[in-house]
This record gives structure tokens, sequence and C-alpha cells, in this order.
């Protein structure tokens, strides 16, 4: 049973830092955070059972990680099949991806498309699968004032095409990416 009745099972908080999630059992590197169990995020496997949780959620993790398909590969053996994984990220094209010096990576909306069904064309880099629910981007104010935001959510289309031609003009705030874990 999960620690508060959540309806969506038990959850873990990767990288929970100061503000772990109510109810989750929270991980992170920082003995200074409200985590449940200390744990070098950038090795593996971390200390759980393969299946062990209904939900996982990285919020302003993976940019931090060494090796992202590892740490995807992690989360895919620890959710059950069915389970849902919800990342948060810095887009690429915000101050924030670049100004922080413990960000590793920079990515775009299209980073976990090598975990789909198609595998993005390139499915040896990992045999973890997941299906994309959704893909939320966040523009900087002024363009979402503007409408961009809906367009860059709502069409697809216009998602690549602003990806392609448009971001670095229309510059891409956050991204929140759910997915469900397929095995």
């Amino acid at each position: 049973m999960p620690p508060t009745g959540d309806p969506r099972g038990l959850t873990l908080d990767v990288g929970c830092g100061v503000n772990k999630q109510p109810g989750a059992i929270g991980i992170d590197r920082n003995p200074a955070s409200r985590a449940d169990v200390i744990v070098d995020l950038d090795r593996f496997p971390y200390p759980f059972a393969d299946s062990s949780f209904d939900r996982l959620t990285a919020i302003h993790v993976i940019e931090h990680v060494t090796d992202v398909i590892k740490s995807m590969e992690e989360f895919h053996r620890l959710v059950r099949p069915g389970g849902t994984v919800r990342l948060e990220t810095p887009h690429y094209t915000d101050f924030s991806s670049f100004c922080d010096p413990t960000h590793k990576h920079h990515l775009n909306s299209f980073s976990f498309r090598y975990f789909g069904e198609n595998h993005g064309g390139f499915g040896y880099y990992s045999k973890s699968r997941f299906r994309e629910i959704s893909v939320k981007i966040k523009l900087l104010a002024l363009w979402r004032y503007l409408g961009f935001q809906f367009l860059v959510n709502r069409f697809p289309r216009y998602r690549r095409f602003w990806e392609h031609y448009l971001c670095y003009i229309v510059r891409g705030k956050v991204m929140e990416f759910e997915f469900e874990v397929l095995k």
C-alpha cells in the first residue's frame, strides 16, 4: 500500500532535493536533501528491486546525470510495466541550461525518441522502451503571450518546425515529459 494512499501507487522521486514529493520515496546524492535514501545517481543499480514503483519522477535531474541512456534504463528497470516516468528539464535554448555548471546535458523535445517505438532510427542505443504520453514545452513569457506555446504544444508538426527553425528566436524554457514504461 502506498504511504499516502496515492491512487497512482508508490512513487520514486529521483533527485528529490529539499522538495521531496509528499508520500514518495526520495533519493538524492546530497545528504542535506530530504531524501529517504542517499544514492549516487550515476552508480547503478539503485538499491531497489525491479518493477518496485508505479511512478517515477525526475524533476530537473536528467541534465545532471553522467549518462542519460543508462539513467533512462535504470528508470525503466525500477518502474512496473504500464507505470509512468515523468521528467522535467530545461530546453537547451534557455539560458538556465548553460548557466548551471552542474548541467552535463542540453536536451530538446526530441531527445528521448531513442526510447520510443521506432527508436528514433537508432535502436541499438538501448533496449528499454517507453511510450510517449505527453510532451509539454514552456516558452519564455513573451512567446507564451503571443500564442507560440499553444502552437508548439498543440501541433506536433509545428513543434518539429519550431525545434528546427525557430527555437533560437522563440526560445524554450522548460520541457515536461510523461512516459509509459513498456516491458
